[in-house]
């Protein structure tokens, strides 16, 4: 049963990745509605999401200490609650002010009760197959675009009220969210003695947190993951608008974002496999040159045909490569602090995911033109590649990884 019990674990943290992401992205599909009906500005509106990462960023440090803490039941179970009062809330206020407030802070805090918690309980629960399994967890983020977004446009159209709408979503993540934390549990004691890992926290003596945050591991992981995400996040934000510069059509242009999205999905699976059979290491470094190679291809990009061939490689590789650091981070440290490891490497990701679309709009701004951002993403990607051929090997089966005195 414990052996199966670890999909229920991969199934669980999927289901909620989806639900808490495609909640927060889905501002996008009430944008319009909400500027209509309130007269509040599109900026104004907008601004909420730049607060949701800075919020994620900050929260995912936060829970991920919880849950080392407290385990990650707690966590999520927390997570849950405030996500459908936040939705709850957001969907009756009447100042621009407190929406950016409910929405941008208390939204982004709460989605980021998941990602961390979930990643570092999956990866407890499996020996083999640790990068698929995480990578499905992964996908299940990856999915909600597809998923609650067009929920939430289904809902605005049917009431003609995007409160309702917004309320309907918030009591719905609750029945989704709270039944499925109350599945997550940690493995076992007797797996985790029997495991073969490398561990053991009875050997050897512990370094303080705050040694481990500052040692050449993190470093690498949390500059590597930054990077990476500083330097697609300006090309996927400004993709929809360089196809249409490019004169694409407009709803071609979105569909464009479509095909990334689906490409990565596949990615996740694909470089999960890769990484379990070829090693998580060398799989991260060959995905982040591809993704630094197909970012500056877009440069010579013209036609919808090269757009679509461009974006399958392109969402395929980062979508691929981000739950490899997860994984990377259960080969190099203990998982009683795994949680706040994760969480504070994806407080440096989400700096660098705000940084990408501000970058590329100050850009065109500047030179008129969408080139200088795919140019400069580019090198920052081959930035990722150099920080991470920096990273020390990997611990062998029967040495101790990193973990707090």
């Amino acid at each position: 049963m414990n052996g199966n019990y670890r999909w229920v674990i991969v199934f669980a943290g999927a289901l909620m990745g989806c639900v808490a992401v495609g909640t927060m992205f889905s501002l996008a599909i009430f944008l319009e509605p909400i500027a209509r009906n309130t007269g509040w500005s599109h900026a104004g509106i907008s601004s909420a999401m730049t607060l949701n990462f800075i919020a994620m960023g900050l929260g995912g440090f936060l829970w991920g200490a919880a849950s080392d803490r407290f385990g990650a039941r707690v966590v999520v179970l927390t997570g849950a609650v405030l996500l459908g009062l936040a939705l709850v809330v957001a969907s009756r206020v009447e100042n621009l002010f407190l929406f950016q407030v409910v929405y941008g802070c208390l939204i982004g805090l709460s989605a980021s009760a998941f990602f961390a918690p979930t990643i570092a309980l999956t990866m407890s629960w499996f020996d083999e197959h640790r990068s698929l399994a995480v990578s499905l967890v992964s996908a299940g983020m990856g999915v909600a675009p597809m998923t609650i977004s067009p929920f939430a446009r289904w809902l605005i159209s049917a009431y003609d009220d995007w409160r309702m709408a917004m309320f309907l979503i918030g009591v719905g993540a609750w029945i989704l969210l709270l039944p499925t934390a109350l599945l997550v549990r940690n493995p076992p004691a007797a797996a985790a003695a029997t495991s073969g890992q490398p561990e053991r926290a009875a050997d050897g003596a512990g370094m303080p947190l705050s040694k481990i945050l500052r040692s050449p591991q993190f470093l690498v992981l949390a500059f590597t993951f930054f990077a990476c995400c500083a330097a697609h996040s300006g090309p996927i934000f400004h993709m929809v608008s360089y196809a249409m510069f490019c004169g694409v059509a407009p709803m071609a242009a979105v569909t464009i974002y479509s095909v990334e999205g689906a490409a990565g999905l596949a990615g996740r699976i694909l470089y999960g496999v890769l990484a379990d059979r070829l090693g998580v290491k060398p799989v991260l470094i060959a995905g982040l040159l591809i993704q630094a190679a197909v970012i500056a291809a877009y440069t010579m990009a013209s036609d919808l045909t090269r757009f679509y061939t461009l974006a399958v490689i392109f969402g395929g590789t980062y979508g691929g490569v981000m739950p490899l650091y997860a994984v990377l981070a259960g080969e190099y440290f203990a998982p009683r602090i795994l949680g706040t490891v994760l969480g504070a490497a994806t407080m440096l990701s989400s700096i660098g995911m705000a940084f990408g679309p501000l970058a590329g709009g100050w850009a065109f701004d500047q030179f008129n033109s969408y080139n200088w951002l795919f140019i400069g993403s580019a090198l920052v990607g081959l930035g990722a590649v150099l920080i991470a051929l920096a990273f020390p090997p990997l611990p062998r089966r029967g040495e101790e990884r990193l973990r707090p005195a």
